[in-house]
């Protein structure tokens, strides 16, 4: 035990030597404010304690393995400074899945590449169409439309631009064909544009996991958008006044959220949200998006019967919003990019156990420019 702050400098000159083998930043960083206690004789104790602490989490990185290599945290050094070591090597050693490539999806591609997740594996066997060049910014403008390999495939090789440290993969094969076991080696499954049953049996198989597995849902028509979130039962860190608590959430799966009377909601819910759960496409055995100004008459008639069943007033699926659905099915990129957005923030909270999740509905409307969050449970 250092008796004077001389004794503790030597101490404190074996520390940093350590944290030079270990090449953290963070480490180098607490050395530097050790040696600013000297100031003081007052200072002492407070310099020691500093030193413990990080002695002792410095011995914990070397036991597991685990510390941050020295180009990783010299090209995430910023987010370290917001959001902590222990955070990014979680993102790190994370591994995510996404299936379904329009505008929305690959901006979180995007933004989940460049905050330094361990992998991505993408989904889409589609090729190339003049609708996916105008949504999807990954796509190189010079492919030859049908020509230039699957969806998946071309965002992969620019992806791979955007971060070298993320290993980021094609999974080919149809998303209803994966089973139970598929989805084992994942942490996080994101899906877009598909089936409602789809949503379903993906969510359904990520349940049946020993593990957690973070499941999400993202869909823009038009100026609209929505995300679903299931964390199963999840537990996390949240800051209140100047102590940490742990807190705890019980998510419902896809299905169970859809399936709730729409009689025992809020007066006030979102009116995407019964808006989205129309089931046009479904009943008409349609891919997502196969609709036009045509089928409006049969979208208004089936919002009609559904209004009746649940006792719900048509004035809550206004007919102008449902028109914007029906016609307009094309993403709108600055829609694309707010949700892009949301979803990567929120995954980051799940990964890291960081802050309050979304639970479990977010919806956005680029028409008055508001999201709004819905707990459907």
């Amino acid at each position: 035990s250092p008796k004077s702050s001389q004794d503790l400098k030597v101490l404190v000159s074996e520390f940093r030597l350590q944290s030079q083998i270990f090449r953290h930043r963070y480490f180098l960083l607490v050395s530097t404010k050790l040696e600013a206690c000297f100031a003081s004789e007052h200072h002492l104790s407070l310099a020691l304690h500093y030193y413990i602490c990080s002695v002792y989490f410095l011995l914990i990185l070397k036991m597991n393995g685990e510390e941050l290599t020295e180009q990783e945290t010299a090209l995430y050094d910023r987010q370290i400074r917001v959001w902590g070591v222990d955070a990014q090597r979680r993102l790190s050693k994370s591994h995510i899945f996404v299936s379904g490539l329009k505008g929305t999806a690959v901006e979180f591609c995007k933004n989940i590449v460049l905050a330094g997740v361990g992998s991505l594996a993408l989904n889409d066997d589609n090729p190339v169409t003049g609708e996916a060049l105008a949504a999807n910014f990954l796509i190189p403008f010079d492919e030859n439309m049908g020509g230039g390999g699957s969806l998946a495939e071309l965002c992969c090789d620019s992806l791979k631009d955007f971060n070298p440290m993320v290993h980021v993969s094609v999974e080919k094969g149809d998303l209803s064909n994966f089973g139970v076991d598929f989805f084992e080696k994942f942490d996080v499954v994101v899906i877009s544009c598909c089936s409602l049953a789809a949503k379903k049996s993906v969510n359904e198989k990520c349940r049946k996991l020993s593990k957690r597995v973070a499941f999400y849902t993202v869909d823009c028509r038009d100026s609209c958008g929505e995300i679903f979130v299931d964390l199963h039962n999840y537990s996390y860190a949240k800051k209140k006044a100047d102590e940490t608590v742990q807190c705890q959430l019980q998510y419902p799966s896809f299905e169970e959220a859809i399936a709730i009377p729409w009689r025992s909601l809020p007066r006030r819910v979102a009116k995407l949200y019964f808006a989205m759960r129309e089931r046009f496409e479904d009943v008409e055995r349609r891919r997502p998006g196969e609709t036009s100004i045509a089928d409006l008459p049969s979208v208004m008639k089936l919002r009609n019967e559904l209004c009746l069943a649940h006792s719900l007033n048509e004035s809550q699926i206004p007919d102008s919003l449902l028109e914007r659905l029906v016609v307009s099915t094309k993403e709108f990129p600055p829609v694309s990019a707010v949700l892009g957005g949301i979803l990567g923030q929120e995954v980051i909270k799940a990964i890291s156990g960081k802050g309050d999740p979304l639970k479990n509905f977010f919806f956005f409307d680029a028409v008055d420019g508001k999201g709004v969050i819905e707990d459907i449970s």
